[in-house]
């Protein structure tokens, strides 16, 4: 792969991707909306980097998205592009199928039109990438894993819609030949991170000394990923994936809510103590749980591992102090969005 259009690339996990992917010298075209959750601030460091080209625009506008597959003529789409809070999806839906459905259909009617004029080599070696959630699977027990097989049956709006968009992935395979790859992540952590998701939104408040909200009990267990270690599994997909297939993609780190809470505050009463002395998680609320609040996930990445011989580089407890220190060493970038500033880059002020 030398040249990739990736959409959703300047939101958490797409502009992490991108930034590895510029590291290792791969072109790569970002379409982004700039939806609340796209930061351009993240991209900075490529900013004027010629292997980077940032376009702002929507995936399901088909002239847009033709006019940058004939223009670059990349190896593979990597569709990172989604509405991705579950609260969000619980309070306004609509937004999350007309992103999610609609827009990943123009995209997929785009790419098929676009793969059907290739040559017959590059028509053989071009892949769409599509980056979907563990969410889809629903919710598990006590016991057990999501495979790849686990039927589908999504609990709240946001996974619901990230379902029919895998549904739809998987149809423009079978029906039209598009060499599609799809891939299901479990929850993801680390740099640039909206604030809105657990953990980041548990470091702000906490080094703000305001209480920390979590839901329930504390104990909806979930399989952290570190994001850097999802972003490499993705290359190793794209890279020699079975088309057609999909694979899940786990961290190996169970953890419930209230765990990983109390982890982040025993890091930061070692590394920024309270004013006033008390112990961080002293602050922890417990908090009216929201609806539909899926119990445990918890992913099986054998598949991963035994065909492309992928697994997580970081363990829990590396990841999530790392992740700490970066929110710690870059407080402008938390600030831009927590004030709002960083919207008015997309705008030039």
């Amino acid at each position: 792969m030398r040249t990739l259009l990736v959409t959703g690339g300047a939101g958490f996990i797409g502009a992490n991707f991108v930034l590895q992917a510029v590291a290792d010298g791969l072109h790569v075209i970002n379409l982004d909306k700039l939806t609340y959750a796209g930061n351009l601030q993240t991209l900075q460091s490529i900013e004027n980097d010629p292997k980077h080209n940032f376009v702002e625009g929507d995936i399901g506008d088909r002239d847009v998205v033709i006019h940058l597959l004939t223009e670059y003529r990349p190896d593979a789409v990597v569709n990172f592009a989604a509405e991705s809070h579950v609260d969000r999806s619980i309070d306004g839906p609509a937004a999350f199928i007309e992103t999610n459905v609609v827009s990943t259909l123009g995209l997929l009617e785009a790419t098929r039109d676009y793969w059907r004029g290739l040559k017959d080599a590059d028509a053989g070696a071009f892949r769409f990438l599509h980056v979907s959630t563990d969410e889809v699977y629903g919710s598990l027990g006590a016991e057990g894993y999501f495979t790849e097989s686990t039927p589908y049956a999504p609990n709240s709006p946001y996974s619901a819609s990230k379902a029919a968009s895998d549904h739809l992935v998987r149809a423009f395979h079978h029906t039209y030949g598009l060499p599609v790859l799809t891939t299901n992540c479990s929850n993801n952590y680390g740099p640039y991170q909206f604030p809105e998701k657990l953990i980041p939104l548990v470091i702000q408040k906490a080094l703000a000394g305001e209480a920390l909200p979590v839901y329930g009990d504390g104990m909806n267990v979930r399989d952290w990923l570190f994001v850097e270690d999802h972003c490499s599994a993705i290359r190793r997909v794209l890279e020699a994936g079975r088309v057609g297939e999909t694979y899940n993609i786990g961290g190996n780190s169970e953890r419930a809510n209230i765990v990983v809470v109390k982890t982040i505050c025993a890091i930061l009463d070692e590394v920024a103590p309270l004013a006033d002395g008390r112990a961080h998680e002293s602050l922890i609320t417990f908090v009216r749980d929201r609806p539909g609040h899926d119990r445990r996930y918890a992913i099986d990445a054998s598949k991963l591992k035994s065909e492309l011989g992928w697994t997580p580089a970081h363990t829990f407890e590396a990841g999530i102090r790392a992740t700490v220190q970066w929110y710690l060493d870059n407080k402008p970038w938390v600030q831009g969005i927590l004030d709002g500033s960083y919207k008015l880059e997309r705008l030039g002020a």
